[in-house]
């Protein structure tokens, strides 16, 4: 008969540490200082002056989003008790150097045996360029997935399986580029009493349903 007050293994225990989770996101925000602006003589300001004060900036112009969506909120309640039984609905968020560019909300919990943690990360760049390179460096960090068609402007998915102690673990990322915009997913799952993980199919599903919706989420404003 199942119970939950079995201990937790080692490994669930360091992955309920927040630091561990900022680790799993592995994000660094790539952005540099503002160059400061010549100041402008008498005439100049006057030749000038309206047309500054009413154009904006082309890097304004072309950045899409401005800040992230509130993580806990971008995913369906629905979606979270499928994905991860036994969690509360609201998630909890991580705290973040910088909130307006990066936010990140996790869903754990642990139902009987079975295990299962989600986590869903957005950035916020200053370019599609900037939020480019960044997908290719992530991408190319977690090799061994594939294109996932039709999300955002280039979506890459991956499923690992790992071994502790004899415990599998099977993790999924879903990596997505949405203009200068980066959407992370994670999501992984255990089974204490057999020492099984769930499927490839199930935890690459879930991760890339949870994806859509924190793009979705992403796109509205959230």
């Amino acid at each position: 008969m199942r119970s939950s007050s079995l201990p937790l293994p080692l490994a669930l225990t360091a992955r309920l540490s927040p630091v561990a989770v900022l680790a799993v996101a592995g994000w660094a925000l790539a952005s540099g200082p503002f160059a400061a602006t010549p100041a402008e003589s008498h005439d100049e300001r006057q030749q000038t002056g309206t047309q500054s004060a009413s154009a904006p900036s082309t890097s304004a112009a072309s950045k899409t989003y401005a800040a992230a969506p509130a993580p806990c909120a971008s995913l369906a309640g629905k979606t979270i008790t499928s994905l991860v039984p036994g969690a509360k609905k609201a998630g909890k968020e991580i705290r973040s150097t910088d909130s307006k560019v990066r936010r990140t909300c996790s869903w754990n919990a642990l139902k009987g045996y079975d295990y299962r943690w989600l986590d869903v990360s957005f950035e916020i760049t200053e370019s599609d360029e900037v939020a480019q390179k960044s997908y290719k460096e992530n991408v190319t960090e977690k090799s061994g997935g594939g294109a996932v068609p039709g999300l955002g402007d280039s979506a890459y998915s991956v499923v690992n399986l790992t071994t502790e102690d004899k415990q599998q673990t099977r993790e999924g990322t879903v990596v997505v580029r949405a203009s200068n915009a980066l959407v992370v997913v994670t999501y992984n799952g255990s089974d204490f009493e057999s020492k099984k993980a769930p499927s490839t199919d199930e935890i690459n599903k879930g991760a890339i349903k949870a994806a859509k919706e924190a793009v979705a989420a992403l796109e509205d404003g959230q």
